[in-house]
């Protein structure tokens, strides 16, 4: 059974930054591609970053130099580095194994002053 279970979420200054966790387990981790997508309020879910089991990363232009996907396969966690958070990055923040159905259930990130 694959699980996906996103944390690091929470409310946050502008400027500041957060790092997400997505821990993956019920499957070799270290085979498998992952990705990180988000949905703003009343938005479709938006794919932010992806890295792939050789390392190669992808980012949305919304959070090219800013953001940062990484990987630990010994800890079969994913990660996600957020920095210079901006107010219209608030939404919640899903992880997924990418080309899949399996998802996690998402973490709240709020950026407010």
């Amino acid at each position: 059974q694959v699980s996906l279970v996103e944390s690091g979420g929470g409310l946050v200054q502008p400027g500041r930054s957060l790092t997400l966790s997505c821990v993956l387990s019920g499957t070799i981790f270290s085979i498998v591609p992952v990705a990180w997508y988000r949905q703003l309020p009343g938005k479709a879910r938006e794919l932010i970053a992806s890295i792939s089991s050789d390392g190669t990363t992808h980012y949305a232009d919304s959070v090219k130099g800013r953001f940062a996907i990484s990987r630990d396969n010994a800890k079969n966690t994913a990660l996600l580095q957020m920095n210079n958070l901006k107010p219209e990055d608030t939404a919640v923040y899903y992880c997924r194994m990418q080309y899949s159905d399996y998802w996690g259930q998402g973490t709240q990130v709020s950026v407010s002053s």
